[in-house]
């Protein structure tokens, strides 16, 4: 299943990821935002359950804002999830 979020409050835009049926990340990639970071993050997410990702993920921060890239692609994936 491939799905696209529009972030909300940080620097990336959208989020594409593709998950199987088993909810593994097969792929992640961020527009817009810090690219290495984001790039490293992709990599390390793929092969990962969704649920192991979402739990990691979810409430971290960037500087003074209440959300991050990270925090949105746990909110990404549990939207993604909610949709199969």
């Amino acid at each position: 299943m491939t799905y696209t979020y529009q972030t909300k409050g940080t620097c990336s835009k959208q989020i594409e990821l593709e998950l199987d049926e088993n909810h593994i990340i097969q792929h992640v990639a961020f527009t817009g935002g810090c690219n290495g970071n984001l790039k490293g993050v992709s990599t390390l997410v793929v092969g990962q359950k969704a649920e192991d990702v979402i739990h990691r993920l979810r409430g971290i921060t960037c500087g003074m804002k209440t959300t991050s890239c990270p925090d949105q692609l746990s909110l990404a994936l549990t939207e993604a999830l909610a949709n199969l």
